[in-house]
């Protein structure tokens, strides 16, 4: 049978598609930007048909009504990154949170620690061969995917269609819903003063025809602002927005030093603006693969000059790095901040890096401090870490003895803390500072 045939006899309303849920299963929903609102709308909307149904996410992007008061009956949200969105419902024990490496997600499905009754996506219109893309969002999205007993995908022909390992064949799905919809954009942060200040110290050990892999916010963004004259940049990364896109049109990253995957952007889902999900669409320097291939600190180490920039909440003098919790609260989660420290260490050149504000709450709370917070997790071991980076300079740890690193850390707090930390210095370690 043509596959344009196939598609045709899928092709069902959201209202119909939603109906194949059954209470109990377990819904896996893709992830981030790529997630199918439409399909997401109807099955909330169908609530009454179902009791105890588990919603599996990482970054929710959209309003997650799955996770609000009064759905307990109907959903629970298992999230494998708290996000905005649902981070009440964690807190309020309306919600769960499963932590995981990112790189290991895929594993929870493939290995059946989290057997996939439904997958909820959204994916490109289909090539002439038949294949839909998974556009922005790969990462465990496509993994759930072929691992889901029923595939349900929202078919938006403004998804842009990305290359690499990306793509999911008509055949595969078992109901199609179209709909042409705007994906989800995540617009710019605002970069303050502060965080152009630890950009420019980031971006100072950053070398021409390095790799890159940045995170998400205004202190990833804020280090490209001081790249521009760098040369032959490459980027491994588990995701970017649109400042990459900036210095790729201004010739700053060509990828061409790469040694692994030369001349090629490499990453597992994006975030950002239109102006971004039309750079990569269709864009032979830009592949895109499953997180357990690209945030694989084994694949990642293949990059020689692998700069790995991150953030955090807090620092401890031993240099234990917490970036998803405050105190016993959890925030956010794990992603794949640890993935790509332990990718970058083993990287020939590599560096890895944590980079912060000196402070929280307006100024009132050093994010340097001599014990994390009750309860807080620790992210990035202190036998990890690398490089910690604010807005009054770098310490480097590696190597270092405890007493060392407390007096680097010490170094680039911010100075209306300085004096305290020294007096804990003092006493932990019966030495002058």
């Amino acid at each position: 049978m043509d596959w344009k045939e196939i598609y045709e006899n899928k092709i069902t309303t959201a209202e119909k598609a939603v109906s194949h849920i059954k209470s109990g299963d377990r819904v896996v929903i893709g992830h981030a930007c790529g997630e199918p609102q439409g399909l997401i709308n109807a099955m909330v909307a169908n609530k009454n048909s179902y009791s105890n149904v588990e919603i599996v996410h990482m970054v929710a992007m959209g309003g997650a009504e799955y996770a609000k008061p009064g759905m307990e009956q109907h959903f629970r949200h298992n999230a494998i990154f708290v996000g905005g969105s649902t981070r009440k419902a964690v807190e309020e024990g309306r919600a769960d949170f499963t932590t995981c490496f990112f790189h290991e997600v895929p594993k929870l499905f493939k290995q059946n620690y989290m057997p996939v009754d439904v997958a909820l996506i959204q994916v490109s219109s289909p090539d002439e061969h038949g294949n839909c893309s998974f556009g922005v969002s790969v990462d465990y999205t496509k993994a759930a995917a072929e691992c889901a007993k029923t595939v349900i995908a929202q078919v938006n022909d403004q998804m842009p269609r990305t290359l690499g390992d990306s793509f999911i064949h008509i055949s595969e799905i078992d109901y199609i819903v179209e709909e042409s919809k705007s994906m989800i954009e995540l617009q710019p942060p605002k970069i303050g003063e502060v965080e152009k200040a630890i950009g420019e110290n980031c971006a100072s050990l950053i070398k021409d025809g390095d790799t890159l892999q940045l995170g998400i916010g205004a202190i990833p963004d804020a280090v490209l602002l001081f790249l521009k004259d760098k040369k032959d940049l490459g980027i491994h990364s588990e995701m970017f927005s649109d400042g990459v896109v900036e210095l790729v049109e201004a010739g700053v990253i060509t990828n061409k030093k790469k040694t692994l995957h030369p001349g090629k952007i490499i990453v597992t889902f994006l975030m950002g603006t239109k102006r971004l999900y039309n750079f990569v669409n269709n864009n032979p320097m830009v592949e895109m693969y499953p997180v357990d291939y690209v945030n694989d600190p084994v694949v990642v180490s293949k990059n020689d000059n692998l700069i790995s920039i991150n953030s955090c909440v807090q620092v401890d003098l031993m240099g234990q790095v917490c970036s998803e919790s405050v105190g016993n609260k959890q925030i956010s989660g794990v992603g794949g901040q640890v993935d790509f420290v332990r990718g970058a260490t083993m990287s020939k050149g590599g560096k890895c890096i944590i980079a912060m504000p000196s402070t929280a709450g307006k100024g009132k709370v050093s994010r340097i401090v001599v014990n994390l917070d009750e309860g807080a997790a620790v992210t990035t071991s202190r036998n990890d870490v690398d490089y910690i980076v604010t807005e009054y300079g770098i310490a480097q740890l590696k190597g270092k003895t405890l007493r060392e690193r407390a007096r680097a850390l010490i170094n680039i707090a911010h100075p209306n803390f300085r004096q305290a930390l020294i007096r804990e210095f003092e006493n932990k370690f019966k030495d002058k500072f």
